[in-house]
């Protein structure tokens, strides 16, 4: 019920430029005292693509490695029904959604339970849990421990019902780490929670340099005008990321921009969300058949690997989109702003700790406004570059993986003690 996740070699010195001499010496003084220990990380997937939880993990354990840490992944791998209940739970940890039935909750408990005998055998010294799938699992088992559960979503205002349920299992975690400070639930001891946000990889082929001539290439390929105004979400399909509101905000934006193109990177990649089939006949009914909205949901029918199409379409899109009504974070706003582009993000959740609003993009809290915002900065070039490295330098300074690395660093250190 677990599998072990192989991992790419990766150097913390191929990162040395990305560092201030600071970091890089607290890194070196807090793996010093890990050596000889043995942190497991556990969460659902392990696809590239598949997540932001995924691409981190495929950062952070191999420079841990690379540390002298005897770092590893394993992934959960329960029945279907175990992450249909999950998405509900995802959902309302979130605030939305329905209740969880008697027979659903007592379904996760008992896979909960079963996966638990496995994850015990690992014999870790130190358990990273990530997100609400695996979340009960350590309270089977006092051999899971201590354990840290890092939640990358919102958890200050769940349904009352879920958080009730689910209270007793995120309690049992030495501690717990959030994103952001908003997303501290009050329920939850101050001394246990820890609060710090993701990062990407600068070195992942999905953020690596690439020319805008091909990158402009790819999206002729794939069937896009790169000579006309294009603007783009790159989010997997669910509710929470809005997709039919960028599908409105777009038809809004055209009437004044009326060659403008819109890009939905909804490619399926991760297994852990049995509804987004469903999402995806929803979206598709509301393009109506229009040739300058392109829908990507079916990575086996794309000519290219998924993490040089992100790249590209980041790269060569006038604008990215994204609207999200919730957010953990928003990674790929993250990426798009490493890549210098002008963004326009939903006023929620981490994105607003990344986009400084006007400074280096926009948020945006309504379709309306969204796609007055798309108008202005289709028409405004010198903003849209302004923008852009504004938001490169943010990056840079804030939300790079090295900085990642030693926050789950000295977390383990803490629990250590």
């Amino acid at each position: 019920m677990i599998e072990e996740v192989k991992i790419q070699e990766k150097k913390l010195a191929d990162y040395r430029k990305l560092m201030p001499e600071n970091l890089k010496l607290e890194l070196k003084r807090l793996a010093e005292k890990l050596k000889g220990k043995k942190i497991v990380h556990i969460n659902t997937t392990s696809r590239e693509g598949g997540g932001g939880v995924a691409e981190i993990l495929h950062g952070i354990v191999p420079l841990m490695r690379d540390l002298g840490i005897n770092a590893s992944w394993y992934t959960i791998e329960p029945p279907l029904k175990f992450f249909e209940i999950t998405n509900k739970i995802h959902n309302g940890l979130q605030g939305k959604g329905k209740k969880l039935t008697k027979a659903e909750k007592d379904y996760y408990l008992a896979q909960s339970k079963k996966l638990s005998k496995h994850v015990e055998k690992l014999g870790a010294h130190v358990y990273f849990i990530h997100d609400p799938q695996p979340l009960a699992l350590t309270y089977f088992s006092k051999k899971i421990d201590p354990s840290i559960l890092r939640i990358h979503i919102d958890i200050s205002n769940p349904l009352q019902d879920t958080w009730k349920f689910l209270l007793p299992y995120v309690s049992d975690h030495e501690k717990v780490i959030v994103s952001i400070h908003e997303f501290i639930n009050k329920d939850l001891p101050k001394k246990k929670v820890v609060v710090f946000p993701p990062a990407i990889d600068p070195l992942d082929a999905k953020n690596m340099p690439m020319k805008k001539e091909y990158a402009r290439m790819i999206l002729e390929n794939m069937g896009i005008n790169p000579s006309k105004p294009v603007i783009a979400q790159v989010s997997r399909l669910d509710p929470f990321k809005d997709p039919i509101g960028v599908i409105k905000a777009f038809y809004i934006a055209k009437k004044t921009v009326p060659n403008l193109q819109l890009i939905l990177l909804a490619q399926n990649l991760a297994d852990d969300n049995p509804y987004s089939k469903k999402i995806f006949e929803e979206v598709k009914k509301h393009t109506k058949g229009d040739p300058d909205i392109h829908l990507f949901y079916d990575p086996k029918k794309m000519e290219y690997e998924n993490d040089i199409i992100v790249n590209a379409v980041q790269i060569a899109s006038d604008i990215i989109i994204q609207k999200s009504t919730k957010e953990g974070f928003g990674l790929t706003v993250t990426e798009a702003m490493w890549k210098g582009s002008a963004v326009i993000a939903g006023r929620v959740g981490g994105i607003k700790i990344q986009i400084r609003d006007g400074y280096n993009g926009y948020l945006v809290s309504t379709i309306n406004h969204c796609a007055s915002k798309i108008v202005e900065l289709i028409k405004d070039k010198k903003l849209r570059h302004t923008f852009g490295r504004h938001a490169k330098k943010s990056v840079t300074e804030n939300f790079l993986l090295p900085r990642l690395l030693r926050d789950h660093l000295k977390t383990a250190n803490e629990v250590l003690k």
